[in-house]
């Protein structure tokens, strides 16, 4: 295991454990307590592991870790399915090994999304960058679509970007679950400078990712209702689809399909106009 990969974990395993109270865990809160959440000791105590141990493990030292053991800190500290693997992949175990990303779309990938219409659909890889798109995509993210190529990502774009010509509702909400998808991809290329580094520009170029990537969150992406506020069109609401290409790891096909008729009206009018300015 890597320095930084014994950084990231010893910081995760910290931010979990500060949010389990000992109420929680029908433990009694006892007086002088200035650690929030659990102390290092009850976690080795509630886990049946050593406390130096345990210890060390969160302190980022060179030591391993069974997934018996890491199965039990898991249960202990109450992590969900996302987080559970995010911890497999930080202490090296197998079912977080590591994946390579491609940016490889086949013309086959390109012809399905050109015959999607007035529905967008993007290809991108679980570093947020946009590699191919429909022209239902971008007439709705002219922005994202129209950036240089280095910054042709939905999370940079989202969080850098003053203005969309659609504006996310709930951003906040949806800002927050989309660093956490971030943070369970990152788990898997920890080692890999150009994640580093991207990571790092991120955290210094906006103070809301650093606020959101300090929490340690962990999602896994899935289907979600998204709606936009349009500059001239009002409110449009999509659900979106994901689908993994299995001929490019890490890369998947995300379709937005209308929720309503005024929407699809609203798609097809937009590729339309788009079109007859090409």
């Amino acid at each position: 295991m890597t320095e930084t990969r014994r950084t990231d974990l010893s910081a995760f395993l910290r931010s979990r454990r500060e949010r389990i109270t000992p109420e929680m865990v029908d433990l009694a809160p006892g007086p002088r307590r200035r650690t929030p959440g659990l102390r290092r000791e009850e976690v080795a105590q509630l886990a049946g592991v050593g406390v130096t141990w345990y210890t060390w493990l969160e302190q980022g030292r060179p030591i391993n870790a069974s997934g018996q053991v890491l199965d039990a800190i898991s249960r202990t500290l109450r992590l969900d399915p996302a987080e559970r693997q995010h911890l497999y992949r930080l202490a090296g175990q197998p079912g977080g090994a590591v994946v390579a990303d491609s940016a490889q779309v086949t013309p086959e990938m390109r012809g399905i999304l050109d015959q999607l219409g007035e529905m967008p659909a993007v290809i991108s890889n679980s570093r947020c960058d946009v590699l191919a798109w429909n022209s239902a995509y971008g007439a709705l993210f002219p922005e994202i679509t129209g950036a240089p190529e280095g910054e042709r990502n939905t999370l940079w774009q989202t969080l850098l970007c003053p203005s969309w010509t659609a504006e996310l509702v709930n951003r906040d909400q949806e800002l927050a679950r989309a660093v956490a998808i971030f943070r369970g991809a990152y788990s898997r290329h920890t080692d890999d400078p150009s994640w580093q580094d991207f990571a790092r520009r991120l955290v210094r170029e906006s103070a809301e990712f650093a606020r959101l990537w300090a929490r340690q969150d962990v999602a896994e992406p899935g289907p979600r209702l998204k709606s936009y506020e349009h500059r001239v069109e009002g409110r449009m609401s999509f659900s979106t689809t994901s689908f993994e290409c299995s001929q490019a790891p890490e890369t998947r096909m995300i379709v937005y399909t209308p929720a309503d008729r005024r929407c699809r009206e609203v798609m097809t009018r937009l590729v339309t106009e788009g079109q007859g300015r090409q």
